[in-house]
């Protein structure tokens, strides 16, 4: 499921902006690819985060993958649910599954995101 209301990545994570600030999380398609998630590794809060380089890790089951910054900024938030509970992530990617809130200090670099078209075609959900 691709959401109309959020900006995606290359990298399978989705942003939802709300002035300066961009809340980030994994798509449904990148849950599904992983398969059943146990741990996350995030940034503390006031952490600076740079657009396409690691904020943390996500471990599965099978395997281990680093998240990657959709957007440049400060880390304002982090979702302690998930990290008490990452299977929330399977459950509710887009909801109750964010990872970071970030405060954006280029709030142009979200142009360079995918739109909900474009990852539709990257991710094959037609």
């Amino acid at each position: 499921m691709v959401r109309d209301d959020l900006k995606y990545t290359k990298e399978h994570e989705w942003v939802k902006l709300e002035g300066d600030i961009a809340t980030v999380g994994i798509t449904d398609f990148a849950q599904g690819e992983l398969g059943d998630i146990v741990f996350v590794e995030l940034p503390e809060v006031g952490t600076t985060v740079e657009q396409t380089k690691p904020f943390g890790t996500i471990e599965a089951v099978k395997t281990l993958a680093e998240l990657f910054s959709p957007v440049s900024g400060t880390v304002e938030a982090i979702n302690e649910e998930v990290i008490e509970d990452a299977g929330i992530i399977n459950s509710d990617p887009y909801e109750k599954g964010w990872m970071i809130k970030i405060r954006l200090s280029d709030p142009q670099a979200v142009e360079s995101l995918l739109s909900p078209d474009e990852y539709r075609e990257l991710s094959g959900d037609k």
